[in-house]
């Protein structure tokens, strides 16, 4: 006779409490999002307040300040951009059939049958789904402007309340934690907006080496496809490779010749980004090795693809600077 298996009360109970917790961070995770983005935004943005209050600045002024010179920065890039962004996506967009049917009529040139530019289409189409529901993802979460709102709003108090921060914290671990907690809120909110700032910085590098390598090789719509290299940027693994494929279109359409050295340069600018540029600015601007950044990215994409990459790093972050104060883990 097989052995009876016994479930006590309690684990039923803990069961069922813990898939209905499951159920809710389901049902809320566009909130969750939301709130994670509001706060990186503070840490990104207060150092700034900080300065400014510097000046005698009323707070509450200087974060206005520091929301203005955000928008303004906004504002002169869409404004540097967009024009031409708009022109060359369009015609892009106009050029596509025959592009497809190009790369088709190349293919059979090299003996390649069986492939017209309707069958090219379809692939892409279907390999394109990828980046189409990070899009739709990025847009349900900013698709009008009362998520644009909440997120700014929220982020304005977090910057209002970052003083009282830790006298919160105080009455949770009592008045001998202040100081710890005080040291511990300094050190995550500096690497975490380091790391904000450390993946502007990788969009903007990988955005313009892109853009001068297409230049150079003439490739045209240069700006829409620099840009969504750069945008892609923030997908570690696959954002590269995502964006490599209307470039290689496009560059097709010129030459095979340009078409095979467009693959050689994000070929190049994935491999300096992977072994160089961002292990080496993302440990700059959150003190996080990058071999860790590396086997954390890995782990992110694997589990949880697209997002779960792109919040490995600061999901590192929050781990190594409270495993440094929680067990004194130190030299991660």
């Amino acid at each position: 006779m097989g052995r009876k298996i016994e479930i006590s009360h309690r684990t039923i109970v803990f069961a069922v409490l813990f898939l209905g917790l499951v159920w809710v961070v389901v049902q809320i995770l566009g909130i969750i999002v939301g709130l994670f983005i509001a706060v990186l935004l503070m840490t990104a943005l207060n150092p700034i307040v900080e300065r400014l209050t510097k000046f005698h600045l009323p707070r509450v002024l200087a974060i206005l300040v520091a929301y203005l010179i955000l928008i303004a920065c906004v504002a002169l890039i869409l404004i540097g951009i967009v024009p031409p962004l708009v022109e060359q996506t369009t015609s892009l967009v106009d050029r596509l059939p025959m592009l497809f049917d190009d790369f088709g009529a190349w293919l059979e040139s090299l003996g390649i049958s069986g492939v017209s530019g309707e069958t090219i289409s379809a692939q892409v189409s279907q390999v394109g789904t990828i980046p189409v529901n990070l899009v739709r993802f990025s847009v349900s979460l900013f698709s009008n402007i009362i998520s644009v709102f909440t997120v700014l709003i929220i982020t304005f108090y977090l910057l209002l309340e970052r003083q009282r921060l830790d006298k919160y914290l105080m009455v949770l671990l009592g008045e001998g934690g202040q100081e710890k907690a005080k040291r511990f809120i300094d050190q995550l909110e500096a690497r975490l907006g380091g790391w904000v700032r450390g993946e502007m910085a990788l969009m903007l590098i990988i955005g313009v080496i892109t853009y001068l390598g297409l230049l150079l090789l003439g490739v045209p719509f240069a700006v829409p496809l620099a840009i969504l290299a750069g945008i892609f940027e923030i997908v570690p693994g696959i954002g590269p490779v995502l964006s490599a494929i209307p470039a290689v279109l496009v560059a097709l359409s010129v030459s095979p010749v340009i078409g095979l050295a467009t693959v050689a340069l994000y070929f190049l600018v994935q491999q300096l980004e992977n072994g160089l540029i961002a292990p080496k600015v993302l440990q700059k601007t959150t003190g996080v090795n990058p071999l860790v950044t590396m086997v954390a990215l890995a782990i992110g994409l694997k589990l949880g693809g697209a997002l779960g990459a792109i919040l490995a790093v600061p999901l590192v972050i929050v781990f190594h600077v409270a495993s440094s104060y929680t067990f004194s883990a130190k030299n991660l």
